[in-house]
């Protein structure tokens, strides 16, 4: 138990608080006597201590793990039933990110989320205020990877996500061109690029250039190393559309 207790004192900035902090507790409590009423509430405890005298909790890396965490329970319930391939993409998703044993502090704590009800707007909110607005969208891209990973996203799965994505701040254009990256359909191309399908050669280059500042994986640098991976395979999206476009204007 050091080991798990260890991991998630070192690895946590605003997420000891709020919501979030409240998630967290139930979910440990649910696998750890004792743990969830003593060493958790003390490092909440630092946490409002230093909201106290107006100080504000870094971002690190395990706020972006616990918030997939938390929001990948949202969707997986949101069809009414939990598939096991659901839960299995994102035990794997997180074993690439972090490796074998955080990974598996991870998913110990992620079937103590799920089992409790949980308010997506409020914990958006608390997630608005302290993430950048590129890591938001790297919650939305992960999250629509859960609902494929039955090979069916229900239309509640999307709903979820949507509604998800409203409450995070992320416009109507930039949810449909992460969706736009999970399906196969006729103007995907255009739509992950953000663009119309009548767009003019000189509109497709200059939104390509945008899409690429918006997301060039350095803007999870500040995340850490392993959230480098799910960015680039946005990315990549990204530049495949753009060479679809070129391939079908000649340019």
């Amino acid at each position: 138990m050091a080991s798990f207790a260890k991991w998630l004192g070192a690895s946590l900035g605003f997420s000891f608080g709020g919501p979030i902090g409240g998630i967290i507790g139930f979910a440990v409590g649910s696998f750890v006597d004792g743990f969830s009423g003593d060493d958790f509430s003390k490092e909440q405890e630092k946490y409002a201590r230093q909201s106290r005298v107006g100080g504000k909790a870094e971002i690190q890396s395990g706020d972006f793990e616990i918030s997939l965490l938390v929001l990948a329970a949202i969707v997986i319930k949101a069809d009414g039933k939990i598939d096991k391939r659901e839960l299995e993409y994102v035990r794997q998703q997180f074993i690439g990110m972090y490796g074998k044993q955080r990974a598996e502090n991870a998913f110990k704590l992620f079937k103590g989320i799920i089992k409790k009800q949980i308010s997506a707007r409020q914990v958006c909110m608390q997630i608005r205020q302290h993430m950048p607005h590129a890591s938001r969208l790297q919650l939305i891209h992960f999250l629509f990877g859960i609902a494929k990973a039955d090979n069916f996203v229900e239309t509640s799965e999307v709903d979820e996500i949507k509604k998800i994505a409203g409450y995070l701040y992320i416009n109507q254009r930039d949810f449909d061109s992460i969706k736009a990256m999970f399906f196969n359909e006729i103007n995907n191309a255009y739509t992950i690029l953000e663009i119309d399908k009548n767009a003019t050669v000189a509109e497709i280059k200059k939104a390509y250039r945008k899409m690429v500042k918006k997301y060039h994986p350095d803007k999870l640098q500040g995340m850490g190393k392993e959230h480098i991976n799910g960015a680039e395979a946005k990315f990549q999206k990204v530049q495949e559309a753009y060479d679809q476009l070129k391939k079908e204007k000649n340019f």
